[in-house]
């Protein structure tokens, strides 16, 4: 397991989950993981990211929601859980993700090469 890999599954624990309104995808749209999180997520072809583009969505939701949640980028997992990225629908956890954890986030996608999800 790489240095990269032990911090991210270190900064999704200490990401607080909440249950979204089911169906709800207003936070989804296309965003940037690094390599190590790209590896993690299942496959697309570039026909299925051009079509999701093409809507301004994640090229991982599908009708029922996101297919690849639990393996879903750190700034994905940080959407509704922090007051500078809410839930549109107004949910989110009993206690917000501590602010030196949304740092340590920031930092890690700052400090590592991204690619479109």
């Amino acid at each position: 397991m790489t240095c990269i890999s032990r911090k991210i599954d270190k900064l999704r624990r200490q990401i607080p989950s909440f249950a979204c309104k089911p169906g709800c995808h207003d936070c989804c749209g296309p965003v940037t993981a690094s390599s190590e999180e790209m590896s993690r997520l299942p496959v697309k072809s570039d026909a299925e990211h051009d079509a999701a583009l093409a809507e301004w969505n994640c090229v991982h939701l599908g009708p029922d929601g996101c297919e690849a949640y639990e393996q879903r980028p750190l700034i994905c997992r940080l959407f509704g859980t922090t007051p500078s990225m809410p839930c549109p629908q107004g949910l989110g956890p009993e206690t917000p993700t501590e602010e030196h954890v949304v740092r340590q986030v920031h930092d890690l996608i700052a400090s590592t090469r991204q690619v479109l999800v």
